[in-house]
């Protein structure tokens, strides 16, 4: 079975709460972290580069992942290039359109080939991560976000793009793929056996991850019917049936 010393694929925890991100960086094997302005919201995030270099400052050793928040390409630019400035360790979120649909293909080409390490993101198609590996081919070190966990909820097959992409990418020098959008603690195994370069998922899926290979289906089975069998007990469930005679 897979156990968390047998994964090869980089394990990244996504999420924005700077506590939480300290506790998972006690584990020295988590690799990264991702945010997304999202994810800034829900940790009630005011000042975005305070926040951003306490980040850095407290994870200096790992990539960490922030996000542009502008819907003007330009401006993009300008703001990826502001967030390259906070640390060596981190890599600047682009979506893969605007809002209106316009691609940055071209934008991180050149942020790129600028040295901005860039982590194209948003990726929910074939196209869509075909091009932006071909965009960061050669560049900078980077990395293609594409949205698995978020495809399924769609009953969407993602596995087609997973191994495509991991494909394109493994051709390149500098290009990673990275499992996004997460569910659940099988996404990692699925993400290792298909060479995923990395996957990133929320603190609770990858404090999960220590329990991998520990339990055999059939000792899973005997704790859920005792589980069962105590719930009952503790809730004091009764059904008016006459009990059994010992034969």
């Amino acid at each position: 079975m897979v156990t968390l010393d047998t994964l090869k694929v980089k394990l990244f925890t996504d999420g924005a709460d700077i506590a939480q991100i300290r506790e998972m960086a006690r584990n020295r094997w988590i690799k990264g972290f991702t945010t997304n302005p999202s994810l800034m919201k829900k940790a009630a995030v005011a000042d975005y580069e305070a926040y951003a270099r306490e980040l850095v400052a407290a994870v200096p050793d790992r990539h960490i992942s922030f996000e542009v928040f502008s819907d003007d390409i330009p401006e993009m630019i300008d703001q990826a290039h502001m967030i390259a400035t906070f640390g060596a360790n981190v890599h600047v979120k682009l979506p893969v359109t605007t809002t209106r649909a316009e691609p940055l293909y071209e934008a991180v080409h050149a942020l790129s080939r600028d040295g901005v390490k860039i982590n194209m993101t948003a990726i929910f198609t074939l196209e869509q991560a075909a091009k932006a590996v071909d965009a960061l081919a050669g560049g900078a070190p980077a990395c293609v976000s594409v949205f698995a966990g978020r495809l399924a909820d769609f009953g969407i097959d993602y596995r087609p793009i997973m191994r495509d992409a991991v494909a394109r990418a493994r051709k390149t020098a500098n290009v990673e793929i990275i499992w996004a959008s997460t569910r659940e603690v099988y996404n990692v195994v699925e993400a290792d056996e298909i060479g995923c370069h990395i996957i990133t998922a929320p603190a609770d899926i990858l404090k999960k991850l220590p329990l991998l290979g520990t339990k055999s289906a059939a000792a899973l089975s005997l704790d859920a019917v005792k589980s069962f069998r105590e719930d009952a007990l503790a809730a004091n469930l009764c059904l008016p049936v006459k009990a059994r005679a010992a034969e």
